[in-house]
């Protein structure tokens, strides 16, 4: 793996070995930062379910303002700082939260805290055509406090599974979709006389 493009393009990227991992392909990251085009540089960015740490290193290369990362696993994110090092990037602008998303979500919502741009593309869930998904990717959408996070200009970027059926509530808006091979990235945004601020 390797940043595509922005100040750090070409600078390889370790990846966790094994199955607890999938990193989003290359092909697909490049679909997603074209998509978001001009949306990057100068935003604020959280990156849920870093794993090797791709996608928020793609959006500090592009230009964004800061990144927070969220990785529940100390293995992969020192990988994660490794590879922030191996990339030439500065930290200055880049948080690395080694907690649980949901913990991370709800700290943030009590810091007020807000987000040009979250993305999250999660382990994929398993096949639920005859039910209701309970992917992480569906958690996410479920989750209340998810919407809170986000500025009321900004985007939700979702990874999941073509398998995975999900069941979008009426907080978020679709706006785009991607797909490439068995993945799909769904551009949300929040609606906002839907959205609660947790207190």
């Amino acid at each position: 793996m390797r940043i595509i493009g922005g100040i750090a393009a070409g600078r390889l990227l370790k990846v966790p070995k094994g199955y607890s991992v999938r990193p989003t392909p290359d092909l697909v990251r490049q679909a997603v930062f074209n998509s978001l085009g001009l949306r990057v540089p100068g935003a604020r960015v959280l990156d849920l379910f870093s794993g090797s740490g791709a996608i928020g290193l793609e959006c500090l290369s592009r230009g964004a303002a800061d990144v927070v990362s969220v990785e529940r696993s100390p293995k992969h994110a020192a990988m994660i700082r490794a590879n922030l090092a191996d990339s030439g990037l500065s930290a200055e602008n880049h948080e690395l939260r080694v907690q649980e998303v949901n913990t991370v979500m709800a700290q943030l919502a009590a810091a007020g805290r807000q987000f040009d741009l979250v993305i999250a593309d999660p382990p994929f869930g398993e096949k639920n055509r005859e039910r209701r998904s309970h992917s992480l990717s569906q958690q996410l959408l479920d989750d209340g406090t998810l919407p809170s996070l986000i500025d009321p200009d900004g985007l939700f970027v979702l990874g999941h599974t073509k398998r995975d059926t999900l069941t979008l509530p009426p907080v978020w808006e679709e706006v785009k979709v991607l797909r490439h091979g068995d993945s799909l990235m769904r551009m949300l945004r929040r609606v906002a006389q839907n959205v609660k601020r947790e207190t």
